[in-house]
């Protein structure tokens, strides 16, 4: 990454990977009918969020990974034009440089094609006990290298209880006990033992979703069962992964069909995987199922 900035050239949309889209709310805009300029800092703030849910880094537990946290040292608006409510505007994010202990990250806002306003956000990791800087540690920097160079940041892993059972029922543990109230009980059964378990990776090894696909019935009608991503991390695909590499197993495997009790909350997400709905309502551990099924 380049220490040279240009700042008198205006950023263009392919410039960068990452986009965050948002709305102008009535709330954010002044008497000029205009966003309120201290908003935008706002915006770029709440894009740097989702910027770390495209890591597949969820946020707090990395950073204690890392032994760290970020900073902000400095922030610099270049305002060239107004957003009006009701805009819909594409906050873009990009990772320009890397030093010693400091990130530079340079924001765009676009409505369209048309740059509106950018930025400039220095941020310094350092020790949060007493906020002395550190140097930014060797994998917080490849995964900020391999990102803006397009690479993946996760990778999806399949294997027995034994190999991944811990990792697993870590994030299991999270997402239907401590989240969802289901009983310690009622989560854990003899069925994992005999799962090909999927985990999904992210760069820092860190298990942010699991799900298990349990042998086929004498029809050849495999389950799928206990699909879990990290609360933070929801919506980035990652679900998506692990039903494909499940579905997967089970096409090598010979099996001829996928069945699976959804929580009615999730019931669109296995209709855009395919899923149909194939039985009737019911209440499992107090939570609406509804039983749906894919032919492989």
């Amino acid at each position: 990454m380049s220490d040279n900035k240009e700042t008198s050239t205006v950023p263009a949309r392919e410039d960068f990977r990452f986009f965050h889209r948002l709305r102008v709310r009535w709330a954010e805009v002044d008497m000029q009918k205009i966003v309120f300029n201290a908003h935008y800092l706002m915006y770029f703030d709440t894009a740097i969020a989702d910027y770390w849910r495209a890591l597949a880094l969820p946020y707090e537990e990395a950073m204690l990974h890392l032994e760290g946290d970020l900073y902000v040292r400095k922030a610099t608006v270049d305002y060239r034009a107004s957003g009006r409510v009701d805009d819909v505007l594409d906050v873009a994010m990009k990772c320009r440089r890397i030093g010693n202990s400091s990130l530079v990250f340079d924001g765009a806002l676009f409505r369209r094609d048309q740059y509106l306003v950018g930025c400039e956000l220095v941020y310094v990791f350092a020790d949060p006990a007493t906020q002395t800087s550190r140097p930014v540690p060797a994998p917080l920097r490849e995964i900020l290298l391999g990102y803006e160079a397009g690479e993946a940041m996760t990778r999806v892993e399949t294997g027995d209880w034994d190999t991944l059972g811990a990792e697993a029922g870590g994030l299991r543990r999270l997402v239907f006990i401590d989240e969802q109230g289901i009983p310690e009980d009622m989560e854990w059964d003899l069925d994992d033992a005999r799962s090909t378990h999927a985990v999904v990776r992210n760069r820092l090894g860190q298990v942010v979703g699991a799900a298990r696909l349990l042998p086929a019935d004498a029809q050849g009608v495999a389950h799928v069962g206990r699909v879990a991503v990290h609360r933070v991390l929801r919506g980035g695909g990652h679900g998506e992964a692990l039903m494909a590499e499940l579905e997967s197993v089970a096409r090598a495997r010979g099996d001829r069909a996928i069945a699976l009790n959804a929580q009615r909350s999730a019931e669109r997400f296995y209709l855009r995987q395919g899923y149909a709905v194939s039985g009737e309502p019911f209440e499992e551990v107090g939570i609406p199922h509804i039983e749906m099924r894919k032919a492989l």
